[in-house]
């Protein structure tokens, strides 16, 4: 096994509480360094990448980036400062200054999370997956802490850590551990839909009320504003309110967001299931329900000509 080359201890290790015994700052090769696995942060080419670049050209790295050791062969793991090193292969340098501190994975996926949280600019699907992860890992070390005290891992017990987990994290991003839940509830929504909350075209509460349909209801939620040009809260209601919400229709869906707001020739249509329950038998299947339906409308329409 290679041994690791000598590290060369840097005044700024007693600031980072990096013991000098094993740990310390460096010049590491920057292809040696690999990125954080499932890291929530973007790292994007824009104006202010630009200007980094420009500005670790003139004047070099002035503060060092965060890594931890994976093996002697296999190099380093970026903690923190993936733009400074991003800019720094764009500048073309070969070697960036590095804190270098063994981690567990909790402890670098919470220092990994703190030390992004705070930037000025943060897309709400960043900190929905940054806070999300952040929760786990401090979960996993309390559970840990559980084990080794002999207590059982109820469901009450996990709803208690959890809520105990947000309020910690809220505390320390400057919110309530209630807006931590909602951001880390963002984590459930269908890829196309999150990125519309970051693009603002969705509504981050409205959002947090669409994470609790399944992905396919989410996906006809993606399609319906797509086409309509927006999605209200009175339709988020209506779907809500149905009885049998776990076999709905795109047919029903449909029907139920069309009908939950009123249309250009001032009323909507509004099936819901107490309605329809009228000409149904209460058990009867909702693809059969639509099946029906569309039948007898198809006849209406014929006639009508």
């Amino acid at each position: 096994m290679a041994k690791r080359p000598e590290i060369k201890i840097d005044p700024m290790d007693e600031f980072f509480g990096i013991p000098t015994s094993m740990e310390g700052s460096a010049m590491v090769k920057i292809k040696d360094i690999y990125p954080f696995k499932d890291h929530p942060f973007k790292v994007l080419d824009d104006e202010k990448m630009d200007e980094l670049v420009e500005s670790i050209k003139a004047n070099g790295v002035l503060s060092p980036v965060l890594v931890r050791p994976r093996t002697p062969e296999q190099g380093y793991e970026m903690i923190s400062g993936h733009r400074r090193l991003h800019a720094s292969k764009k500048a073309g340098l070969e070697y960036i200054p590095a804190i270098i501190k063994e981690m567990s994975d909790d402890e670098a996926t919470i220092a990994m999370v703190d030390s992004n949280v705070q930037r000025e600019e943060i897309l709400p699907s960043e900190r929905a997956w940054s806070f999300k992860m952040k929760m786990d890992a401090m979960n996993r070390q309390g559970a840990r802490s559980d084990l080794e005290g002999g207590t059982s891992g109820t469901e009450f017990q996990k709803l208690k850590t959890n809520e105990f987990t947000r309020d910690k994290i809220g505390s320390e991003a400057g919110m309530t551990g209630r807006q931590v839940g909602k951001y880390i509830r963002l984590t459930e929504l269908i890829p196309p839909l999150l990125s519309m909350v970051d693009n603002k075209e969705l509504p981050i509460s409205m959002a947090v009320d669409i994470s609790y349909f399944n992905q396919e209801v989410q996906e006809w939620f993606y399609e319906y504003h797509r086409a309509n040009k927006g999605i209200k809260p009175a339709q988020i209601k209506a779907l809500k309110e149905l009885q049998n919400i776990d076999n709905i229709t795109k047919y029903t869906f449909t029907a139920t967001m069309n009908g939950a707001v009123p249309n250009k020739y001032g009323g909507g249509v509004n099936l819901s299931e107490r309605k329809l329950n009228a000409f149904f038998p209460p058990r009867m299947a909702a693809k059969e329900r639509e099946r029906i339906i569309i039948e007898l409308l198809t006849k209406w329409k014929e006639e009508q000509k």
